[in-house]
């Protein structure tokens, strides 16, 4: 058993990271960003809010004090929406050890930037701090529930990789390593994008064969972005490309699959996102990939045709009748090493 850890975040992912490592760990801080919240968690031991129903063992801590919950830490797991990452790191990075990990499971990229979680650590922090990052195929509720998982631990470092892996890895969660760091995040971002252009599909009321076409083609746009960005093209056909896509595109409990479902079904984004609790990190991810599509001049049909429904109010309909008039080229052209 470890000695401690501290979790910045706790919505649904972070409180199950957090159940999940109780077993690992003697001491596990978590920090809330809500006061009623943590009020109400140091009370009930509970997260009613975000994911009821599992009681806090006693070594889990909620804490609404950012200080107190890194200060002597050495290591960090950083789970909060990717677009409050730099804000988040600015208030703690004055308590942060020189010699800390920190382990992002955030899942998006930041729109001014484009950078991924470990980027915005490494530029708020210096080049020189320890990061990595957890990754695959999850739902915060089957992890609570301890339901058999897989998850992937990436380092640029294969040996931190590693270290992270034996860190999360128990008789209920098998955990993988790589040393690509890039991949494993731009498959965690992107395929929130693909999953809402699923759920659109879902929503019109088309069938499998669309699902299954979406599903794949999306990771072939996936991984023409993210070789591009230095990513190896295997690391799209695992855990945190093939897994988590298929997962986040056909699961009843992914946020952005919904949400992409409501918009198929007629509601504005406006409408949807105003009667949500927890975050879809796909809408302001795929204003990021846009970009991307733009810098690198990829093809990239499904990712553009999400982005004009999500932030230019195209019609869905409209957008699957223009995404069935692209020109096509060989099955895997535009991703290197695979062309």
């Amino acid at each position: 058993m470890h000695e401690k850890i501290s979790i910045i975040g706790a919505g649904s992912w972070g409180t199950a990271l957090a159940l999940h490592l109780a077993s690992n760990f003697r001491q596990i801080s978590l920090w809330v960003y809500e006061k009623e919240l943590c009020d109400a968690m140091t009370r009930t031991r509970e997260n009613a809010w975000f994911l009821p129903g599992h009681s806090l063992p006693e070594n889990i801590h909620p804490t609404l004090s950012l200080q107190s919950a890194i200060e002597g830490q050495s290591l960090i797991l950083l789970v909060v929406p990717t677009h409050v990452i730099r804000q988040t790191l600015s208030q703690i990075k004055p308590f942060i050890a020189k010699d800390c990990l920190i382990i992002s499971a955030s899942k998006g990229l930041e729109n001014d930037t484009l950078f991924t979680s470990h980027q915005i650590i490494q530029d708020v922090l210096g080049e020189n701090i320890s990061t990595a990052t957890i990754s695959g195929p999850t739902f915060a509720k089957e992890v609570a529930e301890g339901v058999p998982s897989a998850l992937l631990a990436s380092a640029e470092n294969l040996e931190t990789a590693k270290q992270v892996q034996e860190l999360f890895t128990t008789d209920k969660m098998k955990v993988f390593a790589n040393d690509d760091l890039v991949g494993v995040e731009i498959g965690g971002a992107l395929k929130n994008v693909i999953a809402i252009a699923t759920g659109i599909c879902d929503g019109l009321g088309l069938g499998f064969n669309t699902r299954a076409a979406l599903i794949t083609r999306g990771l072939v746009e996936i991984s023409r972005i993210g070789t591009k960005l230095g990513a190896k093209p295997e690391t799209f056909y695992g855990l945190t490309g093939l897994g988590d896509l298929v997962l986040t595109c056909t699961g009843d409990l992914s946020r952005n699959r919904q949400l992409g479902i409501q918009l198929g079904k007629g509601k504005s984004l406006k409408e949807i996102t105003g009667n949500m609790k927890m975050v879809a990190e796909g809408v302001l991810t795929v204003k990021s990939a846009h970009s991307l599509i733009k810098k690198f001049n990829v093809q990239a049909s499904i990712i553009e045709e999400t982005y004009r429904v999500l932030h230019e109010n195209k019609s869905p309909g409209q957008a699957l009748e223009d995404l069935m008039k692209v020109e096509i080229t060989t099955e895997f052209a535009g991703i290197k090493g695979l062309e």
